[in-house]
């Protein structure tokens, strides 16, 4: 094995080796294994690059994007063209594993599930310090940088992970570190021999100059090791926290009695759950609520827009108290009744958010739960989850008038001005479309109704929850393009666009109202999974709105007529309903809102409405582009194999029956023999005569008799142009350099003759030639500047 062969797998060990100290982090050991095969590819197209050899950068491109496609083969194969090669479907796929892994981050504590999100951010993370490491240590041969990133990538586990065992990671990964730079100094010394050019120390014995400095090395070696094992005392390495929190091992900080919550995303899983093939279970309820249609059960409210998305502000939280205080902004005047549940929570259901009908007036629970009283909302501290729980919940039942919405006041200043704030970078289109759909309303319950209707009734959106989330600035103006998607695009969009009319506004997480059992119970699954917005009105307070069309249902207080109370039906379409369209139309006159919304009324669906555009151009150009690079990318391989075979063709082809013509013939087919033999490893040597070039093509190449009398043939003939005066032709050239070129093809390896057609070494004539060229074009330049006359009187 070659120096350097030794050198990229002693980094590819190191890699690995400080990718241990991230399996405390996650509940699963699998991914290491992958990573280990992942690393080992990624190495072993390294270590070819360089053996063809391929210029520095190049290698590091063949790596990247080797490395880039195992990450498509692995994580987004089903989007991928051909399954590996990536294209747009599959870098947002990866995009969004990316974020749900930093949502996953944020929301799991030590040690996590091994989700795909986080599951990509472990194992493209090693494989980006892979790359690195292999890039400094062997590339550029320089392993003592390489040291950095297998640094950084321990330092990155030991500030998340609270085990007690850093030290031991640390070890392991030191240990990879020190073989990588011993590994280096063996191969500097087999290069440059003793370089401290010391005597022997005895005579016949051992040569000790060589010897000294990688002895000299393991002592500094071993002796920092040890240093730097004594180093966890050091607060460095008492670092704690948990994937939850940077400062402790859950959400709170601190003695229990205050803390702070962080801004964790709920939406990770939110449509994963929505398409779910098996349906399961999340919570069972008993209730004392008569109208189990208002039954939401709220997780989090998300307060925070920053033109992207919603999440929740980071809020300072305590202890739960006995009884929570009064809703904000609910005033006396409006009807309320008290309602208590009783939920269970699945076995397998972690959740760090306690799910609650809302406005909740107190709870019953036993654990580790905080209180945050803006959203008054339940979050586990240290690792604590409703796994199994069952608690019991009190809550008000808010039952405003539409005349009471249409008479709220203003929201207080300090209230208005954090939920109505809207980011300068949201697309004017929002705010003009919310304008245009709220036109001549009186006020902003009227607004809000206006809003609600257009998503869930007349605006011909299609609820669809294969629809990707979406992210960036464009997010809703394409939601209000496209009118497709599901709860997140609908609550997102109404909330955004109730901002731009000064309507304060958040999105609630949560549960849709389930399914009744026989016993009295109500199922709630995770096809119940569901976002919607909440709007303040002063006097009221935080209140439901429902614009998500075929699920939920529509709040009694923004229908115009008011139908009875239904109880939630196993039917009903927020259990998993068609949203095939129907092309059937009927007048709309006797249609509730509620019946428009569960699409009771026959009437025409947006969905059959033909639309015209350039779409199909457009997609088929995409298609064209596509083929057009996934040829290119094949072809690329089979490039040198047809620039050969041309080359060839050409030398070994016909030629003019003239003294001239057969001199020209002989001579190419005497370079296409040389060339022929280098692509299997034998070197030209310009130096040699050429009878002793072809005794050596036919030592080295062991040819067979025949074969090597074709070579020697070859050899006369060029010997008869080069120094006959009256060189006499020779027929059969042609077919002389066939038979030896499939002689010396059949006496090399399987692995030369790969080399010899995809990458053969003769390719550098077309380098040299080129060279040539621009060394002759810049003479030509240089020697067609006019040279200006000196003037009188100077002196050369």
């Amino acid at each position: 094995m070659s120096g350097r062969a030794r050198l990229a797998l002693c980094a590819a060990a190191a890699t690995l080796m400080a990718a241990c100290a991230l399996l405390p982090l996650v509940n699963q050991p699998t991914w290491l294994f992958q990573t280990v095969l992942l690393v080992a590819v990624q190495t072993g197209v390294g270590a070819a690059a360089r053996r063809v050899p391929l210029a520095r950068p190049l290698t590091v491109a063949a790596q990247a994007l080797v490395t880039l496609m195992l990450l498509t083969l692995v994580f987004a194969h089903a989007q991928a063209i051909v399954g590996l090669i990536p294209g747009p479907d599959a870098f947002r796929h990866l995009a969004d594993l990316l974020q749900q892994g930093s949502d996953d981050v944020s929301r799991y504590a030590i040690p996590a599930p091994l989700t795909d999100g986080i599951k990509l951010m472990l194992i493209g993370g090693v494989l980006v310090i892979g790359l690195l490491v292999d890039t400094l240590a062997v590339t550029f041969r320089s392993a003592a940088p390489a040291g950095l990133p297998l640094l950084a990538l321990y330092s990155v586990a030991a500030g998340l992970s609270d085990d007690g065992t850093d030290w031991v990671w640390f070890v392991v990964a030191a240990v990879g570190y020190l073989m990588l730079l011993l590994a280096e100094g063996r191969d500097r010394l087999a290069q440059w021999g003793r370089v401290f050019g010391g005597a022997q120390r005895t005579p016949g014995g051992p040569d000790g100059g060589a010897v000294a400095p990688v002895r000299t090395g393991r002592r500094i070696g071993v002796v920092a090791l040890g240093v730097a094992v004594l180093v966890p005392a050091l607060p460095l390495f008492s670092i704690q926290g948990g994937l939850l929190d940077a400062a402790g091992t859950g959400v709170g900080a601190g003695n229990g009695r205050g803390g702070t919550i962080s801004a964790v995303n709920p939406l990770v899983s939110l449509r994963d759950s929505l398409n779910v093939e098996n349906d399961r279970q999340v919570l069972s309820l008993k209730t004392s609520a008569g109208d189990l249609s208002d039954m939401y059960l709220r997780i989090v409210s998300l307060d925070d827009f920053d033109g992207t998305t919603w999440k929740p502000s980071q809020r300072h939280i305590g202890g739960v108290p006995n009884v929570f205080p009064t809703p904000i902004g609910l005033g006396t005047d409006i009807k309320r009744t008290t309602v208590r549940t009783t939920i269970t929570a699945a076995d397998w259901y972690a959740q760090d958010w306690l799910p609650m009908p809302y406005p909740p007036s107190g709870v019953r629970i036993s654990g580790n739960w905080r209180y945050e009283p803006v959203g008054m909302t339940l979050v586990g501290d240290h690792g604590q989850t409703t796994r199994g729980e069952t608690y019991q919940v009190n809550s008000l039942d808010v039952q405003p008038t539409a005349d009471q919405l249409a008479a709220a006041a203003q929201p207080p200043p300090a209230l208005r001005r954090d939920y109505t704030k809207v980011p300068s970078k949201l697309p004017k289109v929002v705010a003009r479309t919310a304008e245009e759909i709220t036109a001549g309303s009186a006020n902003h319950y009227e607004e809000a109704v206006k809003l609600q209707d257009y998503f869930a009734v007349s605006g011909g959106f299609q609820y669809d929850t294969q629809v990707e989330v979406g992210r960036g600035p464009d997010a809703i103006a394409n939601f209000l393009e496209k009118k497709q998607g599901f709860c997140v695009h609908f609550s997102f969009a109404m909330a955004a666009m109730a901002r731009t009319l000064g309507i304060p506004a958040r999105v609630a997480v949560g549960f849709a109202p389930g399914t009744p059992q026989a016993d009295g119970a109500v199922s709630v699954s995770l096809k119940d999974a569901h976002a919607w917005p909440e709007l303040y009105f002063e006097g009221v307070g935080w209140t439901r709105f429902e614009p998500t069309p075929t699920r939920g249902t529509v709040p009694s207080y923004t229908q115009s007529d008011k139908p009875g109370s239904s109880l939630p039906d196993e039917a009903l379409p927020s259990r998993g309903s068609s949203t095939a369209p129907s092309a059937a139309a009927s007048p709309s006159e006797s249609c509730t809102a509620q019946m428009r919304k569960l699409e009771a009324c026959d009437s025409p669906s947006a969905a059959v409405v033909q639309h015209s555009g350039g779409g199909g151009l457009w997609g088929l150009l995409w298609l064209a582009l596509i083929g057009l690079g996934v040829l290119a990318v094949l072809a690329i391989p089979l490039v040198p194999v047809l620039w050969r075979a041309r080359v060839r063709s050409v030398r070994l082809g016909a030629h003019a029956r003239t003294g001239e013509g057969a001199a020209a013939h002989t001579l190419a087919a005497w370079q296409e023999l040389t060339d022929s033999a280098w692509d299997v490893g034998i070197l030209p040597d310009e130096s040699q005569t050429p009878r002793k070039a072809a005794a050596r093509i036919v030592r080295l190449g062991q040819l067979d008799p025949a074969a090597g009398a074709a070579v020697h043939r070859v050899a006369d003939a060029l010997e008869q142009v080069l120094y006959a005066p009256r060189p006499r032709p020779v027929a059969g050239l042609a077919e002389d350099v066939r038979q030896v070129i499939a002689a010396l093809n059949g006496a090399a390896s399987g692995r030369t003759r790969l080399r010899a057609l995809f990458a053969p070494r003769s390719a550098a004539r077309v380098l040299w030639a080129a060279s040539a060229r621009w060394t002759a074009l810049r003479a030509r330049v240089v020697s067609a500047r006019p040279t200006l006359p000196r003037p009188s009187g100077q002196r050369g």
